[in-house]
């Protein structure tokens, strides 16, 4: 298994790699480019949201989930939420609302996320792994093409505020090959080298995104973030063609979906495999933007650690001075699962991945953006990878379809369309491969790969 980094953006990737050739393990250089992309990848993601982590441990063959997502407001008693705002966003020729606003923010987790991650299992002092994020903060990224076309489906929830002088400087939008800068994020990162979590949860930025929140009538209050604690969830598993699939339960079901695929998947016809596949996809699906990112690491001592996190759609409501963007999740309609209490965590879509072999050693480490197509990407991945041989940029690469109830959203390029008709279902075919079927990164035996459909990149150390 080599040691390398996939992620979503080459700043974050060339991060990673940087830890894992100073002696870092993958907990380090995992939570180094998760900073990094809170840098790079902002029109997805950032400290003010939360994430998930699934972990690999090669000594114990153990592999461990902790949920960093973020959490229900209220718990101050205080306040009663004022309206959202609604917007509506465009992907793949799907119109969707949100709502966006002070009164959308729940409590962030990615702070007190990658403190633990890297309490439980890095190597390299703290300041060390967040001080290439601070380096990145400080000059800037390019934004690539691809995630230039996901600024302009979802730049309604970006550009309110601080956000305009960001993505949108002097009334243009930024385009691929752009400077992305963020203005004050450097000292917010710098704040959390020094002062770790706590500056976000009890200090100065906690505070600050306080008065925020509650001048444009949001609920989050100072109990709301002193009382954060990061939690550990069961990894839950399911076989696929002799390998072990090991991930959290998400709001999606991926795992479930994948117990569901036939045992003799690799023996099926085709098209009678295209048709498996989209029944356990369609048993569960749903249907959501949200912004997202991943992570994923494997070391050289064959740990992994593979971090997905998000920002929802984002809120539009910025800290001023300090260029963070806060979340959106509950303006997110699908992860409010019935009535939800003050500290109660919420729902995600989001399954950061290891899969092992029959010997319990490593055999891939994966996690994909795209909110409900999340599962789509990873599914298609995994079937590439360990059903059909194939390596991992391949497995990446290759064209997707995303079930929604009887329609199949079908990436151009995909050569099973005749199967999926023929199983009734109505063909929305896209003319393009399109960031709408996610972005998966992943590190396996036959390498690392980035999704192209995000600019996305692995390497190798």
């Amino acid at each position: 298994m080599p040691a390398g980094v996939a992620a979503g953006h080459p700043a974050t990737a060339e991060v990673g790699l940087r830890i894992l050739a100073a002696g870092g393990s993958a907990a380090d250089a995992a939570v180094a480019a998760t900073l990094a992309c809170c840098v790079s990848e902002s029109v997805l993601t950032g400290l003010g949201g939360g994430g998930f982590a699934t972990y690999y441990d090669a000594t114990q063959r153990t592999v461990h989930c902790l949920d960093f997502f973020c959490s229900v407001p209220g718990l101050d008693g205080d306040r009663v939420p004022g309206p959202m705002r609604p917007i509506e966003v465009l992907l793949g020729g799907l119109p969707m609302n949100y709502s966006i606003g002070e009164a959308s923010v729940a409590v962030p987790g990615v702070p007190a996320g990658a403190a633990a991650v890297h309490g439980r299992w890095g190597r390299l002092p703290w300041a060390r792994v967040v001080e290439p994020a601070i380096n990145l903060a400080r000059c800037g990224v390019v934004l690539p093409a691809a995630q230039a076309l996901t600024l302009m489906s979802v730049f309604p929830a970006l550009v309110p505020g601080a956000g305009a002088e960001i993505y949108r400087p002097g009334g243009r939008l930024l385009a691929g090959g752009d400077l992305l800068y963020h203005p004050g994020l450097d000292q917010a990162l710098t704040m959390l080298a020094e002062q770790g979590p706590d500056a976000f949860y009890t200090g100065e930025i906690a505070k600050l995104t306080v008065e925020v929140v509650r001048a444009g009538g949001g609920a989050l209050g100072p109990a709301d973030l002193a009382g954060y604690r990061v939690r550990d969830l069961e990894a839950r598993r399911a076989p696929l063609h002799g390998y072990q699939i090991f991930g959290r339960h998400d709001l999606n079901n991926l795992i479930p979906t994948v117990a569901a695929l036939p045992a003799g998947l690799a023996g099926l016809p085709r098209g009678e495999r295209v048709r498996a596949l989209a029944g356990a996809l369609r048993e569960y699906g749903h249907q959501r933007i949200g912004d997202t990112t991943n992570v994923s690491v494997v070391d050289g001592d064959g740990n992994a650690c593979v971090v997905t996190l998000s920002l929802g759609i984002g809120s539009g409501v910025w800290l001023p001075g300090l260029g963070l963007h806060l979340n959106s999740m509950l303006g997110e309609g699908e992860l409010l699962t019935g009535a939800l209490a003050p500290g109660q965590r919420m729902s995600s879509m989001m399954c950061p991945l290891v899969v092992l072999d029959g010997d319990g050693e490593l055999a891939l480490a994966a996690g994909s953006a795209g909110a409900s197509r999340i599962r789509t990407a990873l599914v298609h991945t995994l079937i590439n990878v360990l059903v059909d041989g194939v390596g991992v940029n391949e497995a990446i690469a290759r064209p997707r379809f995303h079930v929604i109830g009887d329609v199949a959203h079908v990436e151009a390029g995909y050569p099973e369309v005749d199967a999926l008709a023929g199983a009734g279902y109505e063909i929305n075919q896209f003319d393009q491969v399109s960031h709408f079927f996610g972005a998966v990164s992943a590190v396996g035996r036959a390498g690392a790969a980035g999704d192209p459909r995000r600019g996305g990149v692995g390497l190798l150390l």
